[in-house]
C-alpha cells in the first residue's frame, strides 16, 4: 500500500470510528475508558495534537466538537450520565495499576 492510500485508509477508519462512537451514545466515555484506555476526549485531544502538529490552528473545544459532533457541552447535557461508585472505582484501579 502506498502512502497516500495508507493515509486515506486511516482517514476513513478515523471517520468511521467517530460515527460509531456518535451512533452509540449510550457508552459512556468511563465506560470506554475501563475497557479500552480512551475515549471522545482522548480523541479529542490527539485530534488536535495532529492538526497543531500540521500547523492547523485548533483547540481542545474545537477537536471535541469535530468528535462529539456538536459543542462538548451540548453533548453532555444531552448524553452523558452520572459515573456509578463501582465505574469510579474500576477507573481509580485501573489508573493505579497503569502508574
Amino acid at each position: 500500500m502506498d502512502k497516500q492510500t495508507q493515509t486515506e485508509v486511516e482517514a476513513a477508519v478515523l471517520r468511521r470510528l467517530i460515527e460509531h462512537l456518535d451512533a452509540r451514545k449510550d457508552v459512556q466515555n468511563i465506560d470506554l475508558m475501563n475497557l479500552a484506555g480512551f475515549c471522545r476526549n482522548c480523541l479529542s485531544k490527539w485530534y488536535a495534537a495532529a492538526a497543531q502538529e500540521r500547523g492547523v490552528e485548533m483547540d481542545y473545544e474545537q477537536a471535541r466538537e469535530v468528535v462529539y459532533k456538536e459543542p462538548y457541552a451540548d453533548w453532555k447535557a444531552k448524553y452523558q450520565a452520572e459515573a456509578s461508585p463501582e465505574q469510579l472505582a474500576q477507573f481509580a484501579e485501573r489508573s493505579k495499576s497503569e502508574s
